[in-house]
């Protein structure tokens, strides 16, 4: 069976979002971060980076959530999370999974933890702000490459939807969070009212705001 190491809100939402979509069993085996176990000597042995989510499938240990994403989908193609190989869609699902885990994901890393990129805590703050700005540039241009379509990736759902939605969640605390742009609010609202996507904020205790 699928095991899923995982944190609550965490970028193992999109592995957790993609598995109830596709409805194969899984065990989801919780990371305690408030107690450091995701640097635990156990954990490290999975993901050598000390970060969250790893997926182990029989003898396969698996970390990157962009990784395990483009795993999923080709694992299982019948949940039609992924356009099929070969055609220009699945080259545009290629390129958002890319953008979205590069670009938005990689900044929030600044933006959460500005004290990792300086060598003096004084320089933290300025970190966060350039962080912020950077962010929401990132989310106009995403903004304006969707438009007025329903999805992503030509005219279907897909998971590259489920990765733009948690990255949505993720600045629900900003000065101007994502959801502020109408057309990623909308898509959201669109990815949070699917059922699987309901069973995993059930499971994982998210409250609102949701994003």
């Amino acid at each position: 069976m699928l095991a899923l190491y995982y944190y609550p809100g965490n970028a193992s939402l999109l592995p957790h979002m993609m598995l109830r979509e596709i409805g194969v069993p899984f065990e989801l085996r919780l990371v305690d971060r408030n107690n450091n176990a995701q640097k635990s000597a156990e954990y490290l042995k999975l993901n050598p980076n000390g970060r969250i989510p790893v997926l182990v499938d029989e003898d396969l240990v698996l970390f990157e959530t962009t990784a395990i994403a483009l795993y999923l989908a080709d694992k299982f193609p019948q949940a039609g999370l992924a356009p099929a190989i070969g055609t220009k869609e699945r080259a545009e699902f290629y390129k958002w999974m890319v953008h979205l885990t590069n670009t938005p994901q990689a900044e929030y890393r600044a933006w959460f933890y500005p004290h990792e990129h300086v060598s003096e805590d004084s320089a933290a703050p300025a970190v966060k702000e350039a962080a912020r700005e950077r962010l929401e540039r990132m989310f106009d241009v995403i903004s304006e490459q969707l438009g007025n379509k329903t999805w992503l990736v030509g005219d279907r759902f897909s998971a590259a939807d489920l990765f733009l939605f948690m990255l949505i969640r993720w600045g629900r605390g900003m000065p101007r969070p994502p959801r502020a742009i109408p057309n990623l609010n909308a898509l959201a609202e669109r990815v949070a009212a699917r059922p699987a996507v309901q069973a995993v904020f059930e499971k994982e205790g998210l409250k609102a705001p949701l994003f």
